[in-house]
Parts: C-alpha cells; structure tokens; sequence
C-alpha cells in the first residue's frame, strides 16, 4: 500500500511542464509555507478550495488535473472502482458499445473550420 510519501513522489514526477502553474495553484491556496492550510479544519480546507477551483483559471485546472491524474494510478482507487490495479495496455480494458448513431449530426454538419486543401495560392 502507498504512503502518502510515494504519492507526493509520484505527483511530483508527472508535473514536468505543469510545474509552474501547480506551484501558482499551491501558493494561491496555502500561502507560502502551507501552514496556515494545515490548522485548517476540513471543511474550511474544502471551502478554500472549491472557492480557488472555481476562479483559480489555468493554474486551477492543472492543478486538478496533475491530482486525478495521480489519483487514478493508485491501485486502491483501480480496485475500488472494478478495474484491475494494473497499467492499461498491452492489455487494454473492453469498452462496452454505445450507439454510434449518436455522431450522425456531427457527421453531417457543414464543416466550420478553414480547409486550407482547397485555398488557392493567392489566398495564402
């Protein structure tokens, strides 16, 4: 079973790029030395962040995405949620069929982007 020591330790390994913007995200809610969040009780902890979630921006939606991320690599998590607790491929897991007929307004909608297939020359 992880401890919370190897979680951090896998977060912070799936940053890379994003470490900006979670240090941004972890300062705008903690503060600097984090302290003030810890005394916290639960609730204000949770009220705290929602209210951050939900005008925090960029920094906000990476932070969140660098957690989940980390949340659902964790083998209670795959356990609990009926998956094996293992990497998804080679494997892979079965994806039960929808109803593709679902798409056909988005097959035949007029493309709304620019086809720069059919540009000519002196357009470009």
């Amino acid at each position: 079973m992880p401890t919370i020591r190897n979680i951090l330790a896998d977060i912070v390994r799936s940053v890379g790029r994003d470490l900006p913007q979670v240090r941004e995200a972890v300062a705008a809610i903690g503060g600097k030395s984090g302290s003030a969040f810890a005394r916290m009780s639960r609730d204000e902890r949770e009220a705290l962040v929602n209210a951050y979630h939900a005008g925090g921006g960029a920094a906000a939606a990476t932070l969140g995405r660098v957690i989940l991320g980390a949340y659902y690599r964790d083998d209670r998590v795959l356990l609990a949620i009926g998956h094996e607790a293992r990497a998804p491929f080679p494997k892979g897991y079965a994806v039960e069929q929808g109803d593709w007929s679902l798409l056909d307004p988005v097959r035949h909608r007029a493309p709304f982007w620019r086809n720069d297939r059919t540009a000519n020359e002196g357009e470009r």
